[in-house]
């Protein structure tokens, strides 16, 4: 059989239940799975030919295997079956019970002619004794065992489990056959002593240049508190002795660690070494559990006054949301938060604040970066485009995990919920940054402060809904403010978002088939206002709709509307000409489409799912959808006074007109163009928004976004935010964060089965972050799986430290020791090329010596020498290694059974012994031919 292939191979079982006089056993085939070729040729079972199992019981191939069933390890065997008491707690005790059993096992073995060894379990399950049987033609094993507590002092060496094999063979020939003899002694090295564990708990109590606790905000801790590794078993390895070769009794012994040929080291890892990274992230979810809002942590109501100022307080969307006479921006909401702040201030105290000042104020400079100079920045709100890493594919991870780009604010907020969490003040802490943040966006909504760390343009739907709701805070921002700057010009009537459209280097047809073939649909889908009322209710900014020959419009046809002055032009169209009076057709200034969060686009699907399938219905859906259509007809009237629908639907949306070549009269071709079908229906929505649309210019229409109204929304909406549902938002962020840590990490260690399980638990965490509300136990299995790479990279780190692989001066020995580590890493045992004298077995050994002196207190080597006389040494050297924490012997021979004329059978016998145990597990054959 193939060397190592115990380990390498795949091991199946079958199990089964049966009941034996009203008790229950499972019955187990445990065996290795075979090539078809190891079988080819050996279906006919020849009479001679002993079975398979008990060939094994020779096979030196597969001695001591790092990782198989026990009864694999004691008898060598490939396949066998074993008969167990169902239940746990269950216990074949009795003497007569045992024998009842192992009878009806012999019985059953010879009448079915099975030659697979049969095994009972026998006592309580945690002593591992099992008593068994195997049977062939005219041969049978007897699998037997001892198991005891304390250990005979005769039995503890070689010589003395010799005489117990050649008693129990009892072989009726006077020179005995020569006994094989494997040994396998185990070291194990439990004190590292040169090395601490050299990753240091971070300060606390530091905070220097925006570092705190020893890491900067923004970064996420790594690494295991404690030695992950804690122990190194080394067994040492004689495969192939013969009786008489070797020495060991209770006097003398000649098995020396450092002369064994084979050494093989395997390391024991810690159970769950405590993660920074793992705690970091646990630590933040359980803020998911918490049900206590910001006011109730934070221990007294954010706005506390009595009386009339409270009453404001509350009825503060309302009045901003109603139509009313005074003008929105005397509406004091900002005074009152602002005298709201003072009065929290007043009545918490500095020292009863969560955070201490410099905490917070370097937390805040961190998010803000914009807010240390005197006057934040225009361009703050928008991310570097320039910047290189935007491309890669971790910067995109966030399109999968559905957080936010790692560059955002969105993203160093959750990283420093996340560490305010860990280092100060936990849940209260949380909860005061929270409302500082929510101040922070209302005073920047006020004072036009576009907020730094968010890309422009509007909410980006791949993100979590926290980071679309700071966009869209940031779009009405951004449109207040080019509101507020008062741009009269036709140019600076646009809102921000037109620029590109306006942009001259785009040709006419680009802009036609680019922007405007989304048509109708795209268009009104995206853009329809909040709610129907504020499409009719909603005030203009100026109250100049009453003039400008509006009512003139209203009941005349072109004729009428050439005489009004043309206004809003962005720039001349092209080529197109209007088809009825032949002037050039002019692009008119549009209003941008109202952006939305994906929980707005639910709200609003709800909505017109809920208007139903009725002509009333319908047609209220179509006036819901249109706003964004009708915008643009008005300004379209505006700037192409004389217009008709077919002028704009040539611009609009192309491919409703359709133009055919035709002979006219005089005999020349001519284009001839119409509406599409879908255009000529009768009473179609373009038609009728056609009729209605008013020649308004873009500056003077009512606003398809209302964003006073929608800030305050987006205000409201954070402010409610308890800690819990701000940990369930930025989770995705703080998961994204600790995937993109683990990589990095691991790029510096380059551990192959690290990459792989990195990429599951990407695949696995998208699958988990791209639905609304994930199950928490999914979560934890996600977080779980980060804190076991962590504790991966932190082993192989540990490995890589003791075995010094930094410090090889040459290149060959530096690459075979990083190999060693990784295996030590991914397989249950590693074999020490060169045993003790390799790069590797060197190492090991002067890290035995080296802790051995540090146990006996003994002077080091480098002491040793200095001293004279080598008496002197002798006094002082301690042993290299320290006694064996297990010692395991294998002995095999052939001999006839139970008489002199019986075929030579194997015999076997296998002893360990270790602290608190020793078990001896033999098989003995002996021919039935004539017995």
């Amino acid at each position: 059989m193939g060397k190592g292939i115990f380990t390498s191979g795949t091991w199946e079982e079958k199990s089964d239940e049966i009941s034996f006089a009203d008790f229950k056993f499972s019955v187990t085939h445990h065996y290795l799975v075979q090539d078809s070729t190891d079988k080819e040729g050996k279906d006919e079972v020849l009479e001679d030919v002993i079975p398979q199992s008990m060939q094994d019981l020779l096979c030196m191939n597969n001695d001591f295997p790092p990782r198989a069933h026990c009864l694999v390890r004691w008898y060598g065997l490939r396949e066998f079956v074993v008969i167990a008491p169902a239940a746990n707690h269950d216990a074949v005790l009795s003497e007569s019970k045992c024998n009842l059993l192992l009878s009806s096992v012999s019985i059953a073995l010879g009448n079915t002619g099975c030659q697979v060894p049969l095994f009972v379990q026998i006592h309580h399950k945690w002593r591992r004794m099992y008593v068994g049987e195997c049977q062939g033609h005219g041969v049978r094993t007897d699998f037997e065992m001892v198991h005891l507590r304390k250990v005979p002092n005769q039995y503890t060496h070689l010589s003395g489990l010799l005489d117990i094999f050649k008693s129990k063979i009892g072989c009726p020939l006077t020179p005995l056959p020569p006994v094989s003899i494997a040994i396998r002694f185990t070291y194990v090295l439990q004190d590292w002593q040169q090395y601490f564990w050299p990753q240091q708990p971070p300060d606390i109590d530091a905070l220097v240049g925006g570092e705190v606790g020893g890491l900067e905000f923004g970064k996420l801790p790594f690494g295991a508190c404690e030695d992950p590794i804690s122990e190194l078993h080394l067994a040492t390895t004689w495969p192939h002795l013969t009786e008489g070769i070797v020495v060991d009794n209770d006097v003398y012994s000649d098995l020396d660690p450092i002369q064994a040929p084979h050494w093989s080291v395997r390391v024991r890892k810690a159970e769950n070494p405590q993660c920074l990274l793992g705690d970091f992230v646990t630590e933040f979810f359980k803020i998911c559990r918490r049900k206590e809002s910001t006011d109730e942590i934070l221990g007294r109501s954010t706005f506390e006054e009595e009386g009339r100022e409270i009453a404001d307080i509350t009825h503060a969307l309302s009045k901003l949301t109603e139509p009313a006479p005074v003008p929105i921006h005397k509406l004091s909401v900002s005074n009152m938060v602002h005298t709201a702040k003072k009065k929290i201030r007043k009545h918490r105290g500095v020292e009863e604040s969560p955070l201490n000042n410099d905490v917070l104020n370097t937390i805040l400079l961190f998010l803000f970066p914009d807010a240390a100079s005197e006057k934040p920045l225009d361009g703050s709100s928008s991310i570097d485009s320039n910047n290189p890493v935007s491309e890669s594919e971790d910067y995109n991870l966030y399109n999968q995990f559905k957080s936010a780009p790692s560059d955002s604010l969105t993203y160093k907020l959750a990283l420093c919920l996340c560490m305010i969490n860990f280092y100060h003040g936990g849940l209260k802490g949380v909860a005061h940054l929270w409302q500082e943040f929510v101040l922070e966006m209302r005073f920047r909504w006020e004072n036009n402060f576009l907020i730094p760390g968010l890309a422009s343009g509007p909410p980006d739907l791949r993100c979590c809904l926290l980071h679309q709701k700071l966009q869209m805070l940031n779009c009405c921002i951004e449109r207040k403010k080019a509101r507020d700057e008062g741009r009269k010009t036709n140019t600076s009537d646009m809102y921000p978002g037109d620029a590109g459209k306006a942009g001259d280097q785009l040709g006419p047809d680009n802009l036609k088939d680019m922007d405007k073939e989304k048509g109708e649909v795209g268009k009104s889908w995206d853009s329809w206002s909040d709610s129907e009322e504020e499409f009719f209710e909603c005030l203009s900014d100026t109250e100049e709709l009453k003039g400008n020959g509006q009512e003139s419009g209203k009941k005349g046809g072109p004729k009428e509307m050439t005489s009004l002055k043309p206004e809003g032009r962005l720039y001349q169209h092209g080529k197109l000409t209007l088809l009825h009076n032949g002037e050039p057709l002019y692009i008119p200034v549009t209003q941008e489409p109202a952006p939305m969060t994906e929980d707005l686009l639910e709200e609003q699907s709800e909505v017109l799912a809920k208007l139903g399938t009725s002509a009333e219905g319908a047609h209220l859906r179509a006036r819901m959808q249109s706003a964004c259509l009708l915008s643009d007809m008005e300004s379209f009237k505006a700037a192409n006074p004389g217009c008709f629908l077919e002028d704009f639907v040539r611009w609009y949306s192309p491919r409703d007109y359709i133009e055919e070549e035709v002979i006219d009269e005089k005999g020349n071709m001519v284009l001839k163009g119409e509406l599409s079908a879908r255009m000529k229906i009768p009473s179609n929505m373009w038609v009728e928004a056609w009729e209605t649309a008013k020649p308004i210019p873009a500056r003077r229409q009512r606003r398809l976004f209302d964003d006073t109204r929608e800030a305050e929304k987006v205000l409201h909406y954070l402010a409610v935010q308890k800690p819990a549902d701000l940990a369930r938002h930025l989770l995705p962020c703080v998961i994204h964060a600790a995937v993109l840590k683990v990589k990095e990490e691991e790029n510096l260690e380059n551990i192959s089965s690290v990459k792989k399980i990195i990429k599951q638990i990407i695949t696995h965490s998208s699958k988990v972050l791209h639905f609304p509300n994930p199950e928490d136990k999914k979560l934890e299995e996600i977080i779980l799986q980060i804190t076991n790479v962590e504790a991966i990279i932190a082993r192989a780190r540990s490995l890589k430290a003791k075995f010094g692989t930094e410090k090889c001066e040459q290149e060959e020995e530096k690459e075979d020791l990083e190999r060693f580590v990784s295996c030590l890493l991914e397989q249950p045992e590693v074999l020490v090329v060169g045993a003790g004298r390799g790069h590797a077995g060197k190492i090991i050994h002067k890290l035995f010596v080296n802790a051995q002196r540090a146990a006996a207190m003994a002077p080091p080597e480098e002491e040793l020498k200095r001293m004279g006389s080598p008496e002197e040494r002798r006094q002082n050297s301690v042993s290299d290694f320290p006694p064996p924490a297990g010692r395991e012997l294998i002995l095999r021979t052939t001999v006839p059974r139970p008489a002199p004329y019986s075929r030579a059978l194997p015999q076997r016998m296998y002893s360990v012994l270790t602290k608190e145990d020793f078990r001896l597990a033999g098989a003995f054959s002996s021919d039935t031919s004539f017995f």
